[in-house]
């Protein structure tokens, strides 16, 4: 599992989680996203505002796991899950690490994480395998994706990489600021950013990348 990480709220984790699964799902991946964000979560509204073709988005990843103690991604659409209802009844770390073993190896599946360094947002850290920062090109928000890489690597989930969103270009120092490559580059667009092709057009580079880098030899592709 990658776990799709930022310091701030409005930082385009969720736009990216769903966005990258999307991409990967093009590709014919059995693609899944799920929200990690419980306190905020958006992933299923926003998965159901921009299509109708992601498959669950009304599942929780509760359901997911005790229902049927799998999931089953399909490769044509992919599996959306979003927070569960009462979220303070339920042990984070203990579900996405179910979540983890329910999924299969060859699933590509991210977790869209809480903002910040608070528990909630460790948690899905602790259980993921690695990483994907996303940040705006603001001095602050670089700063706090800093700060987010590093709780990242002390909690064995190191980052693959940075999506710089709504940015034009990214400057040579963001690398070696978040001690990790650029992935990828998410240009700006209103309202609907997903509807774009040139945000599309972005998401399937980074899928692309990512499988080439990472997902290669893991992840079941066509």
């Amino acid at each position: 599992m990658i776990a799709v990480a930022g310091g701030k709220g409005g930082s385009g984790k969720t736009t990216t989680a769903l966005g990258l699964a999307r991409a990967l799902s093009r590709r014919g991946a059995p693609a899944v996203a799920a929200d990690a964000d419980w306190d905020l979560p958006n992933l299923a509204r926003l998965a159901s505002e921009t299509a109708d073709s992601d498959r669950a988005s009304t599942t929780t990843v509760v359901e997911a796991v005790r229902g049927r103690g799998s999931v089953d991604p399909d490769r044509s659409a992919p599996t959306v899950l979003a927070a569960p209802d009462e979220p303070d009844s339920v042990a984070p770390e203990a579900t996405f690490g179910a979540l983890g073993d329910a999924v299969p190896d060859e699933a590509p599946t991210f977790l869209d994480c809480p903002a910040g360094a608070s528990p909630d947002a460790a948690a899905p850290l602790r259980a993921a395998d690695r990483s994907l920062l996303v940040t705006p090109l603001r001095r602050t928000a670089l700063r706090d994706a800093a700060k987010t890489a590093a709780i990242a690597r002390r909690l064995d989930c190191p980052p693959l990489g940075v999506v710089a969103v709504r940015a034009s270009s990214v400057p040579e120092p963001v690398a070696d600021l978040l001690g990790c490559p650029v992935l990828g580059r998410v240009p700006t667009a209103a309202p609907a950013p997903l509807s774009d092709p040139a945000v599309r057009s972005a998401y399937d580079d980074l899928a692309r990348r990512l499988a080439d880098e990472y997902g290669a030899g893991r992840w079941r592709i066509a």
